[in-house]
């Protein structure tokens, strides 16, 4: 069997992709990962599928000076947004976070219903009911935008906090009328509030983590390719961000589950000068 020891390239518009992070770090301990975080424009879901797409591959050109082996798109309005171009243009593979847990969610939905909770630009890009849809026509599918739960998120309150728990049923017990199977967090953040969202969905729905699925099917890609690392070290997360270190340093430790100690502010200048070397 052949190796490749090669880092994965891993991107979000922010914090939330570090979620991705971690479901790979406890999966693939030995591999080193490098992290870029958008941080000077997001959100990206405010902003237009072609502006989200061009700072994707603006992105991608960055990270393709660390000479990876595969990048993950740890953000879900990029992958609806520009998946299909990255994958169509990138000399690596290039995974999503949509498409497996649509996959999963089709898989473990058995015929009922799906709900969908995500930002309001995923739900509007109808991301998830499409690729659900490829997996299987007859899906039934329910969305849900629950945009509150980003910053209650970052702001570090728990699944216990009042005001998490009165906004998780506002946003779900309508999802609960509906009788879903399943339920898919479509948005890295939510994660965090996985305690308070199976409180109010119940212990019958079962909660589906993009993360968690990307997660599997980079380990899928890479082992089918013969690309795992063979080296037995603890693999080393290298950050970067295109602002604010300090904040993504303090408010990331949450997200990945542990303390973070490398992170590198990218200048605007730093930043796009390795992209346009590495595009033109």
């Amino acid at each position: 069997m052949s190796y490749d020891n090669r880092c994965i390239a891993v991107f979000d518009s922010g914090i939330g992709g570090l979620t991705v992070v971690r479901e790979l770090m406890n999966r693939l301990p030995h591999e080193d990962i490098i992290y870029f975080g958008d941080t000077a424009r997001v959100p990206y879901g405010i902003k237009s599928s072609e502006t989200v797409t061009r700072f994707a591959r603006e992105t991608c050109d960055f990270l393709l000076q660390f000479n990876p082996k595969i990048i993950v798109v740890a953000c879900n309005t990029a992958s609806a947004a520009a998946l299909p171009t990255l994958q169509e243009t990138l000399p690596v593979p290039c995974i999503g976070v949509v498409e497996p847990g649509a996959r999963e969610a089709v898989l473990q939905g058995r015929g009922g219903t799906i709900a969908v909770i995500a930002t309001e630009a995923t739900i509007n890009s109808d991301a998830y009911r499409r690729a659900m849809k490829r997996f299987d026509e007859n899906a039934r599918v329910v969305q849900k935008p629950c945009p509150l739960f980003v910053p209650i998120a970052e702001e570090g309150r728990s699944s216990s906090d009042a005001i998490t728990m009165a906004v998780a049923r506002d946003y779900l017990e309508p999802l609960v009328r509906l009788d879903p199977n399943v339920l898919v967090m479509g948005c890295t953040h939510y994660p965090l509030l996985r305690s308070a969202i199976g409180q109010v969905v119940g212990d019958g729905v079962k909660l589906i983590d993009s993360g968690e699925q990307t997660a599997r099917t980079v380990i899928a890609e890479l082992t089918q390719r013969s690309a795992l690392n063979d080296t037995k070290c603890e693999g080393k997360l290298t950050c970067y961000v295109s602002d604010n270190p300090q904040r993504f340093r303090e408010l990331g430790q949450r997200f990945l589950n542990k303390t973070i100690v490398d992170v590198t502010w990218i200048s605007p200048e730093q930043f796009f000068a390795v992209s346009q070397a590495n595009s033109a």
